[in-house]
């Protein structure tokens, strides 16, 4: 073990004493029955943490690492700094309620869903995470009470109402758990010390509902609109790209957005007479796009069908991949689920995977059912949206070649800085960037109406980035933005609106798809054009042209997908400033 290495050791076990969440969704399992210091105290603890460590980083030299300790290394350096600027900038633990809400579901939800471990010893740590309850809760009710220039948002405390509920069925999952494994010596062992501490941390949630409802709720006033001055520093620390400003992402996606938009008006033209026969196509281009669309959206399934849709609709993806050699599939378990109620604010599809170091353990591609509130024309809303069409995109994005095949292949990756500290970035914009790489190959080339879908599927992520800047740095109201993603982006109201709220719940990570996108194209061309020029035929660098769309970047000599698609997610799921250098050379 080199001394860098010794280091990292040290560093890690540090951090994982200091966030035990953490280090359970990583798959370190040895503070799993711990929750952080979330007191002052801890706050100073882990700024002194942050300070020590980036200076010891800083002082090592470049010279004396290979190419995998640099990058880990400067990795590291960037999470530093992003933490900084969390614990003292941005402060999200004095204004938003919902962030303490999925710490508490975080605290739990690997614990029960992952089975890493025997039943009795997970039980035993949700146990003791039981009994430290109180004091996160207590930890939580003393910092939410806003900044000076920040009140809490209401938002997120209404929201944090809505999910908070979800952390006290985690309890019970765990007490049914231990009911159903009585049998079990370890399991009949720990039972009434979990019985007694979950009634303890339910009271204690209660107790947190009552809070929030009747002292955090009533004096909330903040709209979690972050400003100008603190969307652009969280920006830079959530891209880790080398020009982040919020300035540059939005003239890039209103560029792009213009492009699909003028797409997807040629396809609809074409389409037309198939999908809407019994009428004359609109001179308006909008009225033309969403005729075409509204009529694909009738084919949908029921609700109740959408989990057996994705299965069905994952084999036949799976199967292109094999024959099309695209890239190898992965052999861990993948559970297509609905998706728990404390992380249900996002709405949607998401994969939840397991922790790097929990090998062989599943991943979660999780649908989120419609709100027990809303209308049946809600409901209708909302499926029209995730219709036949889109549950193939969805799929591929979530399941396979995007997400879960994506943190497969990471999982696989010796690095545990890179384990540790995942881009965001990188995740989403492979899942955004492989979609376009499954249409460029052939997937779904008989059916015209996915590739209209497809479009419409970009144009979102293109509209993800545009409102995120619009609504932390300029203020959008609900209004413009519902407007820009239904008239500009023929989405449905219901998952509009759903997005307008995600926006203002979750700053900078709706301009990750977008953003990491770009930088995954951005290497591909670079990689084209390198193999081109050693192939010795003076014109073959010429033919790698990059379009006003994404993708179509055709045949490069030398190029092979499978080979460029594996060597990107080899390396795991690193910031794609650091990816440059680990898949074009460290000069890049």
């Amino acid at each position: 073990m080199t001394a860098f290495a010794q280091r990292l050791d040290a560093f890690f076990a540090e951090l994982f004493r200091l966030d035990p969440v953490r280090a359970t969704d990583v798959g370190m399992h040895d503070h799993d029955g711990r929750w952080p210091d979330l007191t002052e105290a801890g706050r100073q603890e882990r700024l002194a943490f942050a300070d020590r460590w980036s200076a010891e980083l800083s002082a090592v030299s470049a010279a004396g690492l290979d190419l995998d300790e640099q990058v880990d290394r400067d990795l590291l350096l960037l999470e530093l700094d992003a933490l900084r600027f969390a614990e003292t900038d941005l402060r999200e633990d004095a204004w938003d309620p919902l962030g303490w809400v999925y710490l508490l579901g975080d605290g739990f939800f690997p614990l029960l869903a992952r089975e890493f471990a025997p039943l009795g010893d997970r039980l035993a740590s949700v146990a003791d995470r039981c009994e430290g309850l109180p004091a996160v809760v207590h930890a939580a009710r003393a910092a939410l009470v806003g900044l000076p220039d920040r009140p809490v948002s209401r938002l997120h405390a209404e929201t944090a109402l809505k999910q908070l509920p979800g952390v006290a069925d985690l309890v019970d999952e765990a007490l049914a758990a231990a009911r159903d494994g009585a049998s079990e010596p370890a399991v009949a062992a720990v039972r009434p010390r979990l019985e007694a501490s979950a009634a303890g941390a339910k009271a204690a949630l209660t107790a947190f509902e009552t809070h929030l409802r009747d002292a955090v709720l009533p004096a909330s006033d903040g709209e979690g609109r972050l400003g100008a001055r603190l969307f652009a520093g969280k920006l830079r620390h959530t891209l880790k790209i080398a020009d982040p400003s919020p300035d540059r992402v939005l003239a890039r996606a209103e560029r792009e957005y213009a492009a699909v938009r003028a797409e997807m008006i040629r396809l609809a033209r074409s389409l037309w007479p198939t999908w809407c026969p019994d009428r004359a196509a609109p001179s308006d281009d909008g009225i033309l796009v969403r005729g075409v669309l509204d009529a694909i959206a009738t084919q949908h399934p029921a609700e109740d069908d959408l989990l057996r849709a994705c299965r069905a609709e994952l084999a036949r993806i799976e199967a292109f991949c094999r024959e099309a050699d695209l890239i190898g599939l992965p052999d861990e378990p993948l559970d297509i689920r609905w998706t728990p109620k404390f992380l249900a604010a996002f709405g949607g599809a998401m994969l939840i995977p397991p922790g790097p170091l929990d090998k062989g353990q599943r991943s979660f591609f999780a649908i989120t059912h419609s709100p027990e509130d809303w209308t049946p024309e809600q409901v209708e809303s909302s499926l029209r949206e995730t219709n036949d069409r889109m549950i193939r995109l969805l799929t591929i994005h979530e399941a396979v070649p995007g997400h879960y095949l994506q943190g497969a292949y990471a999982n696989t990756c010796p690095s545990l800085a890179r384990a540790a500290f995942w881009s965001g970035v990188y995740a989403e914009g492979w899942a955004v960037y492989v979609t376009q790489v499954m249409m460029d190959v052939g997937y779904g080339a008989d059916d015209p109406a996915l590739m209209l879908s497809h479009w419409k599927f970009y144009l979102r992520a293109v509209i993800n980035a545009i409102i995120d800047a619009r609504i932390h740095g300029a203020a959008m109201t609900e209004d413009e933005a519902v407007a820009l993603m239904v008239d500009g982006g023929f989405q449905e109201e219901a998952e509009a609106r759903n997005k307008y709220l995600r926006a203002r719940l979750s700053s900078t990570q709706l301009s990750t798809y977008f953003v990491g996108s770009m930088e995954h194209w951005s290497i591909e061309a670079e990689r084209r054009r390198r193999l081109a020029a050693a192939s010795g035929d003076p014109r073959a660098e010429a033919t790698v042209v990059e379009h006003d769309l994404p993708g179509g970047l055709g045949a490069t000599p030398g190029f092979v997908y499978r080979a460029h698609l594996e060597a990107i997610v080899g390396h795991s799921a690193p910031p794609t400033s650091l990816l440059r250098r680990l898949v074009l050379g460290p000069s890049s």
